[in-house]
């Protein structure tokens, strides 16, 4: 079974040399701690920075340099900043190749809920809206069960949802799941963790075809 890290781990392979990348706030920020070092990849952020690097060793954060989840991050050489109109002009004019993003759940068919829980205050959703309308990409980093043990990954969300039929890919604490059509599919399961075990915390149809490998990490 994967901690965050592990996930965020597993997801920065997903990362390839060349791409644009947004990060969700969450499990996804971390991403950027595990891309490998012989790639270049271009991490953007709807507040307004492309080049965000890792987040800073403490002792060394700048109060003023922060992504959208108002945490402290560093950036990289080049790294340039601007306002949000440039920022979700990039977003809404499909020039992210990748978009990763926490979730509270997500249905069989793709659709995702991740920015609201009805009864409890929220500050809004964010960019999350305008990236789930735009990105042809986008892999959901998540618990695969809440902290009840009911599963995360459903045949239909009940929260209100943030985008229809969006998510390609979803790798959780327990596996990495494909979308596909209007089901899941298992394509890794997670060290020591079986194929049943993953079964009986999928809500939704989940195929699983042959021989399910573990995760290389």
């Amino acid at each position: 079974m994967l901690d965050k890290n592990g996930i965020a781990k597993r997801i920065a392979q997903e990362v390839k040399d060349g791409y644009y990348v947004n990060l969700g706030i969450g499990i996804p920020t971390l991403v950027a701690n595990f891309v490998r070092d012989d790639i270049e990849v271009e991490f953007q952020s709807e507040n307004g920075i492309l080049g965000m690097g890792p987040f800073p060793f403490e002792g060394e954060e700048d109060p003023d340099l922060i992504n959208a989840g108002k945490q402290t991050i560093t950036a990289l050489p080049g790294a340039s900043y601007f306002d949000s109109a440039m920022s979700f002009g990039m977003i809404r004019g499909q020039h992210v190749d990748l978009t990763i993003l926490g979730a509270m759940e997500v249905a069989e068919n793709g659709d995702i809920a991740n920015w609201k829980i009805p009864g409890k205050m929220v500050k809004g959703m964010g960019g999350a809206m305008d990236l789930v309308a735009s990105a042809e990409n986008i892999i959901v980093a998540m618990m695969h069960t809440n902290r009840a043990g009911e599963s995360k990954l459903l045949k239909k969300c009940s929260l209100p949802l943030t985008g229809v039929g969006c998510v390609t890919k979803i790798v959780t604490n327990l596996a990495v799941i494909e979308v596909t059509g209007k089901r899941f599919k298992l394509l890794e399961r997670a060290p020591g963790v079986s194929v049943e075990e993953i079964q009986k915390a999928t809500e939704g149809t989940l195929i699983v075809e042959g021989e399910i490998p573990e995760m290389k990490l």
